[in-house]
């Protein structure tokens, strides 16, 4: 009879492997105020201040109740992966706990996916980075700082990982100081009845008085969930991130549970805030409102400064994803997942070559702003194909927990962190995102990216059919086989 208490992580290659790909990684380099400054970094994305312009031209003041949702939702995802990595401190990532619960190829899609994700992610933030650049140099080629990121962005990974974690805590402590300034000052203008040079008098009347909450209707309001869910992407790895800490038990709960007051404060306030000063039709999807409404303030300085913050912003998404997708190429080449070659490490134990190999498919993004004509429309096919590929990796995650519940009922009885809601609540954020992706159909721009995404996972089956005759995977596939029959028997 197996002991349940060390799951089968202990048995499954796809699970022990993982733990050795984080040896030279977060856990062991990097601190707990590192931690904790790219956990908060992490709620401010591009998607909130490249994005949100869009969002708001779409949907108007409906947006905060668009990014409410959305995060709410997110919550209890991540309360399912928290209460799933601390049943096992084995599990180092949700691609371990997918492989050891669903099964190898959970692994291998999940592993592959979480990459593609961040490699799309990243193409999506050297486009922005791009569109930030053209504000001070606009008659500069848009590929030359899209190439220029991409060549910076490898650079700043080559070094230690110590390295990365302090560039990653100095921009997001950027990112945080702006961010709340920008609510300081925004309220402030508010408050002293500010009246912008031809503009309308700042006050928190413009969030109903030019049609209501729902100027757009309901359809706006749906047309808003695209580009605010990418907004959220990467969220999950503040759960990993804490869960590779010293002490998970600590930090791991205290990570999520700020994840409400994080959407509240960066979101919900800066937004509110944003179209309290602006109003809602003077906002243009292709700006940032943040910068707009410096600019429409004449505080051209104070727009330029928040300009910076917003590039570095994206900067520091891109940095650390293509740090997230060299990461998850080392980890399946160390599962036999892919070529060896992206499994060696330099003598700083970084992933050199699966470095290389993520800088490469960004160079997507410097092709885009070069043949495409809009900045904005190639950002949203791109993080469309992202946000549909995350909530397969969240739907994961949830599916995991379902299977948990049913084979690990005690270690659920025993966790200090169990989800709220449990299995019900799995199902009802599950039909969120079906409706995600109905709302993905409903304008022409998301549903040429929604046609196409399917394309990754046709590739990936074809790929897994081919890897699962390997004698590598064949061992694991009657590891986890081997396993389920003994917790059947059990």
């Amino acid at each position: 009879m197996p002991d349940h208490t060390e799951p089968a992580v202990a048995t499954t290659p796809a699970a022990t492997a993982q733990p050795d790909q984080h040896e030279p990684g977060l856990s062991r380099q990097l601190s707990n105020r590192h931690i904790q400054l790219i956990a908060i970094g992490g709620a401010i994305g591009t998607g909130l201040f490249m994005g949100s312009g869009k969002t708001i031209s779409l949907a108007g003041p409906s947006v905060i109740f668009v990014y409410m949702i959305i995060g709410t939702m997110l919550f209890f995802v991540m309360r399912a992966m928290g209460e799933l990595l601390l049943s096992n401190t084995g599990y180092k990532s949700f691609a371990d706990f997918a492989a050891d619960l669903l099964g190898p190829w959970a692994g291998f899609f999940t592993g592959w996916t979480y990459w593609f994700c961040w490699i799309v992610t990243g193409i999506a933030d050297v486009i922005a980075i791009a569109g930030y650049v053209s504000y001070w140099w606009g008659s500069l080629p848009l590929w030359i700082p899209a190439l220029a990121a991409v060549a910076l962005l490898v650079g700043l990974n080559l070094p230690t990982v110590k390295a990365f974690g302090e560039t990653e805590f100095w921009f997001a402590l950027i990112k945080i100081v702006a961010i709340v300034s920008l609510i300081v000052v925004g309220l402030a203008m508010v408050f002293s009845h500010f009246t912008a040079p031809g503009g309308a008098e700042a006050s928190f009347s413009n969030m109903w008085s030019d049609g209501g909450f729902f100027p757009t209707g309901f359809m706006g309001f749906v047309a808003g969930f695209q580009i605010a869910t990418f907004a959220f992407v990467g969220i999950e790895l503040v759960g990993t991130t804490a869960a590779e800490a010293k002490d998970p038990e600590k930090n791991l709960p205290k990570a999520i549970n700020s994840i409400p007051v994080r959407v509240m404060l960066f979101y919900v306030v800066a937004l509110v805030v944003i179209i309290s000063v602006t109003p809602w039709r003077e906002i243009t999807a292709d700006r940032s409102p943040f910068v707009a409404m410096f600019t429409l303030a004449g505080l051209g300085i104070a727009a330029s400064v928040i300009n910076f913050v917003v590039l570095t912003s994206a900067t520091s998404s891109a940095n650390s994803g293509i740090y997230s997708t060299s990461r998850m190429v080392y980890g399946l080449a160390d599962q036999g997942d892919a070529p060896a070659a992206f499994g060696r490490l330099t003598k700083r134990r970084v992933p050199a070559n699966a470095l290389y190999l993520s800088g490469v498919f960004l160079l997507a993004g410097v092709v885009m702003v070069a043949v495409g004509s809009s900045i904005i429309e190639a950002f949203t096919i791109v993080t469309t194909i992202s946000s549909l590929c995350f909530i397969f990796v969240w739907s994961i995650i949830l599916i995991s927990y379902i299977v948990y519940r049913r084979k690990r009922p005690h270690l659920h009885e025993a966790s200090k962190f169990k989800m709220p809601g449990g299995v019900p609540m799995c199902y009802v954020v599950l039909a969120f995102f079906a409706f995600l992706i109905w709302a993905f159909t409903q304008k022409e721009d998301t549903l040429q990216a929604l046609l196409v995404t399917p394309l990754w996972f046709a590739g990936l089956g074809i790929a897994w059919a081919v890897l699962r005759r390997r004698p590598v995977q064949m061992a694991r596939a009657a590891a986890f086989r081997g396993e389920q029959a003994a917790a059947d028997r059990d």
